[in-house]
């Protein structure tokens, strides 16, 4: 088969509008192809900056309970006096982001504390889910006897 025999058979009006559809029917695919790739892009990279900026918003570090911290979280919830507090915080036991445990001193009497979320300050008995007096434990374990016991 020559040049001019595929010419000659192209050129059959039959042949032309056969091609012509089939070559419609792929660029039409194609088409759709591409606008539904772009429109994932587009979708991708927008989610992609949304997640970025939620990223960027958060906080990346882990907040610290530190002595001051905690003495104004003991003497804001005992409604004292944050310069001439009567309750003390001694000792951190426990530095963690949920309950942090603290030693306070009143009247020379020790107590084990706790401070919740970094805000909320409980001193009392605390137990875990066996049903374990922790608060027991830790006096025991820093030999902390409790008058009041």
């Amino acid at each position: 088969m020559n040049f001019s025999t595929i010419v000659r058979k192209l050129s059959h009006p039959r042949v032309r509008r056969r091609l012509k559809i089939g070559l419609s029917i792929w660029a039409i695919a194609i088409i759709i192809g591409l606008t539904f790739k772009l429109a994932y892009d587009i979708g991708y990279f927008k989610a992609q900056s949304l997640i970025d900026a939620k990223n960027a918003s958060t906080p990346a570090n882990r907040p610290v309970l530190t002595m001051e911290l905690a003495q104004r979280i003991v003497s804001g919830a005992l409604m004292e006096d944050t310069g001439n507090p009567k309750t003390i915080v001694r000792q951190i036991i426990n530095n963690d982001q949920k309950v942090s445990t603290i030693i306070i001193e009143s009247n020379n009497q020790k107590k084990i504390a706790w401070i919740i979320d970094m805000r909320l300050f409980f001193s009392g008995d605390l137990f875990n889910n066996n049903g374990y007096n922790l608060t027991e434990a830790l006096e025991q374990q820093y030999n902390i006897r409790d008058v009041n016991r």
